[in-house]
C-alpha cells in the first residue's frame, strides 16, 4: 500500500493522472503482451501456447517466416530454440525450392 501511495503521489507531483476505472490493485498476477508476469517471474502466456501450437501447417517460404516469426518471440521460453528452429530456417533460404506442396532441399553442385 505504501508503494501504491508513492506511485500516485510522484503521478500527482508530475500532474498525471490515472484512469482508476482502468487500473486494478493487488492482483497476484497479470496478463502483458502474451506473458504472465507474477512472484513466480516472467511465464508464457497459456493461450499463446495454444496459438503456436494450433498453427496451420506451414506451406510456403513465407508461411514458415510467419510462423518463425511467432515463434521466435517466446525463444527465451524454449531449451535450444535455434537448433529446434534451424530446419524451418533453412526452408525459407532462396536454396530450398518447394516441389508442390512438399518442401525439398535443392543441393548445389558445386
Amino acid at each position: 500500500m505504501d508503494h501504491l501511495r508513492i506511485v500516485l503521489q510522484v503521478l500527482k507531483d508530475q500532474q498525471l493522472y490515472a484512469k482508476f476505472s482502468k487500473c486494478e490493485f493487488w492482483l497476484r498476477s497479470v496478463a502483458f503482451l502474451g506473458h504472465i508476469v507474477s512472484s513466480k517471474g516472467i511465464e508464457v502466456d497459456p493461450k499463446m501456447v495454444d496459438a503456436v501450437k494450433s498453427w496451420p501447417r506451414p506451406l510456403t517460404p513465407s508461411d514458415i517466416k510467419s510462423f518463425l516469426g511467432l515463434a521466435s518471440y517466446y525463444r527465451s521460453f524454449v531449451e535450444g530454440f535455434s537448433s529446434i528452429a534451424s530446419p524451418l530456417t533453412t526452408l525459407t533460404q532462396k536454396k530450398a525450392k518447394f516441389n508442390g506442396p512438399k518442401l525439398v532441399r535443392r543441393v548445389s553442385k558445386n
